[in-house]
């Protein structure tokens, strides 16, 4: 490939010489994943130009309207990082630190989880592609990271302008090595993952955390600390856990020319209201004995603790000239040790991100299963609120039966199983902080053998007499976790919101050795996580065992088992099935009339969905996650269907978009409307030429494709003129 223009050095080029380009889906995503990083990074090559975020655009819109605008310099400009360095570096493994410095954000806890993830370079690269760079033969002014979001895992991409002053000084998060930009460009993508910039203001590292991990949270209330809390933060260091912290709020200072920094330094050298990453521990021998020590660095990359164990403390004395030289540093670079028992005074809390839940196990090593649950809390239906005195909605709020098995055959599986229960709420609105987290928390039922194979909910009697395993404590964060140790047998798990009818999305995660997750009543009996599917090569048998258990689907669990599949390239264009399109598919396939779908329905649908997706696939060619009319034309050709150009103009107008473009899932209902009515037609046509109708069976086979096909007013009229000819012809 020849090079592009603005492949060479052009630092002698003003901006406006350079080639640029706006590129992204035909309509806003709705999810973040429509924006293919590869597909747009190709098209810039193609098109010879840089790429430009126009769903994140390089202007106040991504900065947002909150208090952070007053903190941005008069004149704020946006370059990208050939402009502000002569030899920009995105990664550079090379360096023993990736120390990053804190920007005009208030987002330390965005950048204390940013300073863990440093010290695994395997998580790192999985948030962080480190294949990208500035380097004329990669570099195309695009970039991308992934996240963990609520529940998946999606690809954010971004262009790589950054705001900066009129000195080419980034205003946000930045590099101690000037030339380095993964940090910016990597708070940048979680800012379009959040709505804004100013959405960053804010936030727990647990958050954070869980977002680059899929990780599970516990946060420990230091001034109730546990007696074994060494033990406990020892585990979570060799377990290969990311910690965090935070330091007490501090008071409101009126002096309001105050520098937030020099405002919220205390004497000690901690600054109040601030997160810090954990980077290591160790336990050292003193004189008198040993002590634990805590390592901590401060997001700024500067202003140290000054007690016992910092810097230019004497204790360092008591220990060996050695160990002196091996853990003492004096560089002001934000990293400091202190005692256990200090940071359990100045600290208020200790967020642990666990990659696998056997941190408070010491059987390490054995393998945990996860069953995940998406629900929803709804104002009348299913917001029930927390149980309290007299409180007879509660029943209402969502139930899950948990069955907790003996795993692994260990001796104390016999007895008791250790059970971890994360509850994730998410509310409605694209922007992160513009809506408060609820007081969110989840209660454990013990049941009887009774109900263990109980599909319909709980009465409200059932909570009246009986009591929750675990203290339900209700708290508006984000993320609420509890671990149990459950003997083998039956369970229900009931998350809820503080008060009735406060509404918003939620996940439900369960770890344990070995249990099973389904939830009772409703219309979504049992979720399939794409992990699981993604596991099963024998489709049938899998579908086989899941109708054993559920012998028979509505149109919401449905939608439930096709959105939570893999669609292999198709997720890429963020492909979700609508209800109305699972009601219209139930519609078709549902033979005996009953409102669900058997497996050998279900069985029949997946095997056609498979052909549709092999054949969308193929006459993609531009892999846009669409046919325009010519692909379209080419794929029914393939299946075995005919169109003139007329008809398929037509059809493209009924279930295409606006740019006349059909997505996979109006494919695949076409199709199956068309081969089903083919069907229909050559039993039904005596000479496999046509269907020849009396007057009074026009009104009977209008009824049936109304109910069937759902024809809007278009096409019933279109219907009505066929039928009026008394034949339907069809072109072999």
């Amino acid at each position: 490939m020849a090079l592009l223009p603005f492949l060479h050095p052009w630092r002698k080029k003003s901006r406006r010489q350079w080639p640029t380009c706006e590129m992204g889906a035909a309509q806003k995503p709705s999810s973040l994943s429509q924006q293919n990083y590869q597909t747009l990074l190709e098209e810039c090559f193609k098109k010879g130009c840089l790429f430009e975020d126009e769903f994140f655009p390089a202007d106040i819109r991504s900065i947002g309207k909150g208090p952070l605008l007053q903190k941005l310099p008069q004149r704020l400009l946006w370059k990208r990082p050939l402009e502000l360095h002569r030899t920009p570096v995105f990664y550079a493994s090379n360096k023993k630190r990736l120390d990053l410095c804190q920007g005009v954000i208030e987002d330390c806890w965005f950048l204390a989880a940013v300073e863990a993830l440093s010290f695994h370079p395997d998580i790192l690269s999985r948030v962080v592609p480190t294949n990208q760079s500035f380097e004329r033969k990669k570099y195309a002014g695009i970039f991308h990271f992934k996240f963990w979001h609520f529940g998946e895992w999606v690809d954010v991409v971004v262009d790589d302008r950054l705001p900066v002053n009129e000195a080419g000084q980034l205003v946000f998060l930045s590099s101690v090595y000037k030339n380095l930009y993964w940090g910016a460009l990597l708070e940048k993508a979680y800012a379009k993952l959040c709505g804004s910039y100013e959405d960053l203001q804010i936030g727990q590292v647990s958050e954070a955390l869980v977002d680059f991990t899929g990780g599970v949270t516990m946060t420990i209330k230091l001034s109730e600390a546990p007696p074994d809390l060494w033990d406990i933060m020892t585990r979570a260091n060799y377990s290969r856990s990311l910690m965090g912290c935070q330091t007490q709020p501090a008071r409101r200072v009126a002096d309001k020319e105050c520098s937030v920094q020099k405002r919220r330094v205390l004497s000690n050298g901690l600054v109040s209201g601030h997160a810090y990453t954990v980077t290591g521990i160790r336990k050292v021998t003193c004189k008198h004995g040993p002590e634990n020590l805590v390592r901590l660095r401060n997001p700024w990359g500067k202003v140290e603790w000054k007690g016992d164990w910092s810097d230019s403390s004497g204790k360092w004395e008591q220990l060996s000239p050695k160990e002196k030289i091996l853990l003492r540093k004096n560089d002001d670079d934000g990293e400091f040790w202190m005692s256990l028992q200090d940071f359990k005074t100045h600290f208020v809390g200790l967020m642990i991100c666990k990659l696998t839940p056997d941190l408070l196990s010491k059987e390490l090593g054995k393998k945990w299963t996860c069953s995940t649950q998406v629900g929803k809390w709804v104002k009348g239906s299913t917001a029930g609120g927390r149980m309290k005195a007299h409180n007879a909605a509660f029943w209402r709020n969502p139930q899950y039966l948990l069955r907790v098995l003996q795993g692994n055959g260990s001796k104390t599986s016999r007895y008791s199983c250790s059970v971890l229960v994360s509850l994730i709420q998410k509310r409605n609105d694209h922007h992160r902080n513009r809506m408060p987290h609820l007081h969110i928390g989840l209660s454990v039922y013990k049941v009887g053998q009774e109900y263990h194979d109980l599909n319909r909910k709980l009465p409200a009697a059932f909570f009246v007499w009986n009591m929750p395993l675990n203290r339900a404590v209700f708290v508006n964060d984000r993320e609420v976790t509890q671990d149990f140790r459950l003997p083998p047998g039956a369970y229900v798990i009931v998350p809820a919101t503080a008060e009735p009818n406060q509404e918003s999305n939620f996940i439900l995660r369960v770890f344990s050795r070995k249990h099973s997750l389904h939830e009772l009543g409703g219309d979504s009996s049992c979720v399939l996580s794409k992990e699981i599917v993604d596991e099963h090569e024998d489709w049938e048998d899998f579908f086989t065992k899941y109708f054993d258990q559920y012998p028979e689907i509505n149109a919401m669990q449905l939608l439930r088992i096709l959105n939570n599949v893999a669609w292999t390239k198709l997720q890429n264009h963020g492909l979700r099935f609508s209800l109305d399109a699972c009601r219209g598919i139930l519609a078709l396939l549902d033979f005996n009339n009953t409102g669900t779908l058997s497996i050998q329905e279900f069985r029949c649908l997946w095997k056609k969905l498979l052909q549709y997706q092999a054949v969308f696939q193929k006459n993609d060619i531009q892999q846009t996650g669409t046919l325009d009319q010519v692909e379209l034309q080419a794929s029914v050709q393939e299946l075995g269907i005919s169109l003139s150009n007329e008809l398929c103009k037509l059809l493209a107008m009924r279930y295409g978009n606006p740019g006349l473009n059909i997505t996979f899932e109006s494919f695949a209902c076409f199709m199956l409307r068309v081969e089903l009515m083919m069907e229909a037609f050559h039993n039904t046509s005596k000479d496999g030429k046509g269907i020849y109708l009396q007057e009074s069976e026009q009104k009977e086979l209008q009824g049936h494709h109304c109910v069937a096909g759902k024809l809007d007013e278009k096409s019933f009229t279109e219907t009505e003129e066929q039928c009026g000819k008394q034949s339907i012809q069809h072109n072999e």
